[in-house]
């Protein structure tokens, strides 16, 4: 790792993050890393689009909209062009808002922060596709790295670590598209450290997806007020009292520096098959298939006996959600829904599916056992029929994860079923074509301008 020229201790953390940034150069990044960015895109994109009418977007906009400032960027699935803040904000909230985009292994929520922000600012200055995914991959480094940097210990504490650390993302991709030198991408980094902010008790609610829109806004804001020479302290990650040992007792800064440029984090990242809580799919993949094999139906049911691990029950153990936002986190809800419908997608968690009596019924039919030592992606149903047959299902690895991940042809069906009510045929065709070629376009900003709905 570099150092600085005046002594032969490291340079700061901030600094030699920055300085990563500053130095690193698109045309190294490797051919799998560029598929995942388009992977990546894809997903994020349709999560946006189908939520584009989503009454949490469209509160947002009828909010904010007063108050746009010049047309420069996209409002996606929308008619509406705004400025690029408010541009990042709502689509940073409509790719969320369903919880179907992407999660790394770990943590973070990586491309909800980072793309709302980098396709905005590309938008309205014209930078490239490769501009544009060497921005995106180093934002998703950055934001991994300082997330896991203070994990697990900052998200046990109620911190939602998509908003606090997505800021970092947003910042670190701008500020690498603007241009920014070493010293105003590490003021960057810092204006971003002092807006970081998301509460796991928002959980359920609308603000669940403000955070990574938030993120988005608050860090592309970082970067145009550093291009500026707006300043900030150059430790804002590291020093007794910047974000690591403010925002947690265990802070490893370590883990933000060590081996930069060997790996990349985009790489350890996953795509959801069902619109819920990642934790929640293994036991949705095992009901799924004990429906498939036996042609299960409620009414045929007696008890469902799901075996999670901890995380399972602190995040999704709403028994008797009200709303669509509040079955997400209903493991209960899911395993109802699953049965019911034999799917698990968006329309599955609307709030007319959670309020559905079918649904009713069968939650309260659901019982949940804690396993101290399961993984976190792994599950076990027990379902006992009326007849008294019982039928078992071990998941070890759901669908959507490393292990097992989705295909690129997955990821094609996930979009067109998330955007068919939003966009024509023709052009979501040329939208999967732009995100697959997004390193070829000389004008990233065509991505933008095609997801755009007339009103």
């Amino acid at each position: 790792m570099a150092q600085d020229s005046a002594t032969t201790q490291p340079a700061p953390v901030t600094r030699q993050l920055a300085r990563y940034l500053v130095e690193s150069n698109g045309r190294d990044l490797p051919a799998d890393v560029i598929h995942e960015a388009s992977r990546g895109l894809l997903n994020w994109l349709g999560c946006a689009l189908g939520a584009a009418s989503h009454d949490t977007v469209a509160i947002a906009v009828r909010s904010f909209a007063p108050f746009f400032g010049p047309a420069q960027a996209q409002v996606l699935g929308r008619p509406e062009r705004a400025d690029i803040l408010h541009a990042a904000l709502i689509n940073g909230i409509s790719s969320h808002v369903l919880d179907y985009d992407d999660t790394h292994f770990r943590a973070v929520h990586p491309s909800a922060p980072v793309l709302p922000a980098v396709l905005a600012l590309a938008e309205w200055r014209r930078f490239s596709g490769a501009q544009l995914v060497h921005a995106y991959v180093l934002g998703v480094e950055a934001e991994i790295r300082i997330g896991l940097s203070v994990f697990p210990e900052h998200y046990d504490r109620g911190w939602h670590i998509t908003g606090t650390a997505g800021v970092f993302g947003a910042a670190a991709a701008t500020s690498k598209l603007l241009g920014l030198d070493e010293e105003k991408t590490a003021w960057a980094l810092g204006i971003a450290a002092t807006q970081s902010s998301g509460l796991r008790e928002m959980f359920g609610s609308m603000c669940k997806s403000f955070h990574p829109g938030h993120a988005a806004q608050n860090g592309l804001g970082a970067a145009l007020l550093a291009e500026q020479g707006f300043t900030s302290s150059d430790r804002a990650l590291e020093a007794p009292r910047g974000f690591g040992h403010v925002l947690s007792s265990r802070f490893d800064p370590e883990t933000i520096t060590q081996g930069l440029g060997g790996s990349y984090e985009l790489l350890r990242n996953m795509y959801k098959p069902y619109a819920c809580g990642l934790v929640m799919h293994a036991v949705i993949d095992a009901c799924l298939q004990l429906r498939r094999e036996h042609s299960l139906t409620a009414e045929r049911i007696a008890t469902i006996q799901a075996t999670v691990s901890p995380l399972v029950t602190e995040l999704t153990a709403k028994p008797a959600p009200g709303t669509g936002l509040e079955g997400k986190f209903s493991v209960y809800h899911a395993l109802a829904a699953a049965i019911i419908h034999g799917a698990a997608g968006e329309a599955q968690f609307s709030t007319e599916a959670v309020r559905d009596p079918r649904a009713i019924v069968l939650r309260e039919q659901v019982s949940i056992v804690v396993e101290p030592t399961m993984r976190k992606l792994e599950g076990k149903v027990r379902i006992e029929l009326r007849d008294g047959t019982v039928l078992e299902r071990h998941v070890e690895h759901a669908l959507g994860t490393l292990e097992h991940p989705m295909s690129d042809a997955d990821l094609e069906d996930k979009f067109r079923a998330l955007v068919q009510d939003t966009l024509p045929p023709g052009r979501v065709a040329e939208l999967i074509d732009a995100c697959w070629n997004v390193f070829q376009l000389e004008d990233a900003g065509v991505v933008a301008r095609l997801a755009a709905s007339t009103p």
